[in-house]
Order: structure tokens, then C-alpha cells, then sequence
């Protein structure tokens, strides 16, 4: 279920409606590309979208479970006890099969910066894994 409104700006950043933008990945498009796999992901984690969340992770990924109610439990906990004010592309790799995107996202309680890696499965991005620095706001 949702958190967002349709009609809401999408948490990507990209000034268009949350319908019109990353809520058609969450329903069930392809993203072209690991960036927009990536904004996606980060709109899920906003909008609570835990089922796109799974869905879109690697079974290479260290959270990666076959256990999908509990990790849906634990991902709807954090997307719910978060606040997801900001994203901030810093640069994005492209490559056939295996892409990076480095990020920041701007959390209630501070920053988190990530370089995520993606690898396209079966004509499918997915999300493997991220190097993370987290700076709480003073």
C-alpha cells in the first residue's frame, strides 16, 4: 500500500507526478537503466513499496531472503519510521550488463551516501549492493 498520493511530487526529484513517473515501475514496468532503477528504488522506499523493493534486489544482495514476509516486514517498518526528503545524483556508470550509480539521499536524520552497483538479469536491472557512508545532521 502506498504512502504517497498519485498526485503527490515524485520523491525522485524529477518535478513530475509520482502516477506519472517511478508509480509505473512500481506497478510492473521495466526500468530502462539502473539510474532509473535506482530513482525507482528510492520512491519505493518513500512511497513504502516493500513488494517493488524485493522485487528489484539481486539474490546476490546481503538482505536478499527467501523469508519475503519478513523481509516485507522489515522493509515496511523502515519506510515507515523514515522520512525520505531528498535525492541527489552524483554520477551513473551505464554499462551492458553491470552498472553504478552514486547517490545521496537525504533522510530525516541525516545523509546517507551510497555507490550502488546494479546487474541486469534476464533483461531485468536489479540492485546488488551498496558502498554506504551514513552522516547524521548535527
Amino acid at each position: 500500500m502506498s504512502k504517497l498520493s498519485p498526485n503527490s511530487p515524485c520523491p525522485c526529484g524529477s518535478k513530475n507526478k509520482y502516477k506519472k513517473c517511478c508509480a509505473i515501475y512500481h506497478k510492473g514496468a521495466l526500468a530502462p537503466n539502473a539510474l532509473t532503477l535506482m530513482k525507482s528504488r528510492y520512491s519505493a522506499f518513500a512511497a513504502g513499496e516493500s513488494r517493488y523493493l524485493i522485487r528489484t534486489t539481486h539474490p546476490q544482495n546481503s538482505d536478499y531472503t527467501e523469508d519475503t514476509k519478513s523481509w516485507r516486514d522489515s522493509l515496511d517498518q523502515y519506510c515507515m519510521n523514515e522520512e525520505f526528503l531528498g535525492l541527489k545524483i552524483i554520477e551513473f556508470i551505464d554499462g551492458e550488463s553491470e552498472a553504478f550509480v552514486t547517490f545521496e539521499a537525504i533522510l530525516g536524520d541525516g545523509v546517507l551516501h551510497e555507490k550502488s552497483r546494479f546487474l541486469k538479469d534476464e533483461g531485468k536491472w536489479l540492485y546488488v549492493s551498496g558502498e554506504t557512508d551514513f552522516r547524521p545532521l548535527p
